[in-house]
């Protein structure tokens, strides 16, 4: 008891009121840890009533999930001891053969025993990071870039540093005065995280003749890249980009995935590493989840050696070409005066520019009351830069319900640049950097 009789002890400190017990035991590089904005919004974004143009989920109907299931049955019984077994951190053989047979398709030479396959490719990336950045180590990247990507880059207590882009994707001498700049400032720049291809969330491509440039850049500069590809596949005229890596093996770690053009809940993707960084990664995977699970990666060799998985490759292009196009004749018909968007020639996403004043993170919650979702453009970048910005997804919806809520997200964008014409403009984050991919969005 106090000296007061009646009233408790109180605690010396404020842990009692800690919600967090354990707050002063984690580790420095917890502080980095952020819930990421998209996943945020899948609480409400799922409700039916909404019309979700936010999250990147692939479509996933067009699947022929009746033979798959069938094939899965058959694996199950004829290799069950097999697929329900542990196994090597290194990935199954046979898949990594066929790993390289897909790679092909974008100019990728490539050897089986170069391949680590992974419980996603976020994984991938994580154990890049994990394997190269110290903390205070620099990671350059577009800006902006993917949201998981930066949370994984400041888990690891890295610094990001943004590199603009253009409607032809990175722009080199963008690059050129970023690199100089941290060099200047005698910081270590470690690697280009790089989506060269129907950029998430920018929807924008990096034009073939700045590929050599890029690469050639960091190369004199001693800086690795690390090429994230996980939509190369799904370009609308159907032929595929040139990937960074068969331009440049030595110097470039790609990333892939089969989240995009097969199915997104087995969790298999793969890297594609020089010999000493892929003797790293197989130990780094091993520390990680001992192994990654043998039964999706048997489903996912089962599938391409049995399906025609090119020819479902097409079915997806031609799924999210016609989703792209409603969403573009939408923006077209709906969409305020002052409002720009990026066109992409593949992938999932558009960049949307909103009118000076207009934020879009503080208009999301209208926005849901309204029945509609999108990601604000904050999320993209290290240090919430973007507000102008927001990223539609047109890969999920019908085109009928892309068309509509378009037309719902035109009608709570033109009633918050009313209020802002009557009320003022709203004070821009006063944040260097660029803030959106395209000199015809800023």
């Amino acid at each position: 008891m106090s000296d007061q009789g009646s009233q408790p002890d109180q605690p010396a400190d404020n842990s009692a009121r800690n919600l967090d017990a354990y707050r002063a035991a984690y580790a420095e590089r917890t502080a980095g840890m952020t819930a990421s904005e998209i996943r945020a919004l899948f609480a409400v974004a799922s409700r039916p009533e909404v019309v979700s143009l936010a999250g990147g989920m692939p479509n996933l109907a067009a699947l022929p999930l009746e033979s798959l299931g069938a094939e899965v049955g058959r694996l199950i019984a004829e290799d069950g001891q097999v697929a329900l077994q542990y196994g090597s951190a290194h990935g199954v053989p046979e898949l990594r053969e066929q790993i390289c047979e897909v790679m092909e398709l974008e100019g990728i030479t490539s050897h089986p025993d170069d391949v680590v396959v992974t419980a996603g490719s976020q994984m991938g990336l994580d154990m890049i990071t994990r394997i190269f950045c110290d903390p205070g180590d620099v990671v350059l990247a577009e800006g902006p870039s993917y949201v998981g990507a930066l949370g994984s880059f400041q888990a690891y207590q890295a610094e990001i540093v943004h590199v603009a882009m253009d409607d032809e994707g990175l722009q080199p001498e963008a690059l050129r005065q970023a690199i100089a700049e941290v060099q200047q400032q005698g910081k270590r720049i470690k690697f280009l995280y790089t989506i060269p291809n129907f950029h998430n969330p920018g929807g924008i491509t990096l034009a073939p003749e700045r590929r050599p440039e890029v690469l050639e850049i960091c190369r004199r500069a001693g800086i690795l890249v690390i090429e994230d590809n996980p939509y190369g596949l799904l370009g609308f005229d159907g032929k595929p980009h040139q990937a960074l890596r068969s331009l440049d093996a030595d110097n470039v770690v790609y990333l892939g995935s089969f989240s995009k053009t097969f199915a997104s809940g087995l969790r298999v993707g793969w890297v594609l590493a020089p010999l000493a960084i892929r003797e790293k990664l197989v130990l780094t995977a091993e520390s990680a989840t001992l192994c990654p699970p043998t039964l999706t990666q048997m489903i996912v060799s089962r599938y391409l050696s049995t399906h025609d998985w090119k020819g479902q490759i097409k079915i997806f292009q031609e799924q999210y070409r016609e989703r792209r196009d409603a969403m573009m004749t939408a923006l077209e018909q709906y969409m305020p005066e002052g409002c720009t968007w990026t066109k992409p020639d593949g992938g999932f996403f558009v960049w949307l520019t909103v009118p000076e004043g207009v934020d879009t993170k503080a208009m999301l919650p209208r926005a849901v009351t309204q029945r509609v979702a999108y990601v604000s453009g904050t999320g993209f970048y290290k240090n919430g830069f973007g507000s102008r910005q927001m990223r539609l997804s047109f890969c999920y919806p019908t085109p009928e319900r892309i068309r509509e809520g378009v037309r719902r997200l035109a009608n709570v964008l033109t009633e918050e640049m009313d209020l802002v014409r009557t009320f003022g403009t709203v004070p821009q984050r006063s944040v260097p950097g660029p803030q959106a991919p395209s000199p015809d969005t800023a």
